[in-house]
């Protein structure tokens, strides 16, 4: 049964690379189109290298707190570290994707309001596999190493961990720059909504991005693997 799940876990993960590529091979639009989306793009990961630059830093007292307080705490504190990195890698994931795929969309709707949603439900569905395919697969492993839910639920408490700060850091963000973007463009020069002449849109749109799919990533991914391990 065990070979079962990890082979589940395995082919999410197979699945989620082959609809990456097939994404990333549809055309990104004109000049402009990839300008912008380029810049979005270096933004959330600009964003998210500092976030974690800060949560490398907690997850080591925290998991130095484990380990020496702890009884037996060197278990416990393996599955902690692994918990945050793999929270960290679905939410990374799906925030590139996500930023790759948004000239695409748009690209694609020009031709067919429903060749955008393909694009826009796949480049979704890597996410959405990469949460199951990284927390099943943690989980199981875990369980063949240690054959003991009570130090697997440090995996689950190092992804908590990681999205507590991702959901909270990424969303005040994304509200600090769509209110600056709407004071500053909309109501002291006059320039609608999104519009890329305003370069607070492009912070407001990094920050949709880093809250929205990294935060809410880590979000869905401690939420799943905490659900296996308290039925555990």
């Amino acid at each position: 049964m065990m070979e079962f799940v990890i082979g589940a876990s395995l082919m999410s993960l197979i699945v989620a690379v082959f609809l990456t590529f097939y994404v990333l091979k549809k055309p990104a639009g004109n000049r402009k189109m990839q300008e912008i989306s380029e810049a979005i793009h270096r933004g959330a990961l600009t964003f998210l290298h500092k976030e974690y630059d800060f949560l490398v830093v907690f997850l080591m007292i925290v998991a130095l707190i484990l380990l020496f307080l702890i009884k037996g705490g060197g278990k416990l504190t393996i599955s902690f570290i692994i918990g945050g990195i793999s929270s960290a890698l679905a939410g990374n994931i799906g925030m590139r994707i996500a930023t790759k795929a948004n000239s695409r969309t748009t690209e694609a709707t020009k031709v067919h309001i429903g060749n955008g949603l393909k694009i826009a439900f796949y480049s979704g569905s890597v996410i959405g596999l990469s949460v199951v395919g990284i927390g099943l697969l943690g989980v199981s492993v875990l369980y063949l190493i240690f054959d003991d839910p009570n130090i697997i639920y440090g995996f689950g408490f190092g992804a908590s961990s990681i999205a507590l700060f991702a959901r909270v850091g990424g969303g005040i963000y994304t509200k600090a720059a769509d209110v600056g973007a709407d004071l500053v463009g909309k109501v002291e020069k006059g320039i609608p909504e999104d519009d890329p002449r305003n370069p607070a849109v492009i912070a407001d749109n990094v920050g949709d991005n880093v809250g929205d799919v990294a935060g809410m990533g880590a979000d869905l991914f401690e939420s799943y693997v905490n659900g296996i391990i308290a039925a555990m």
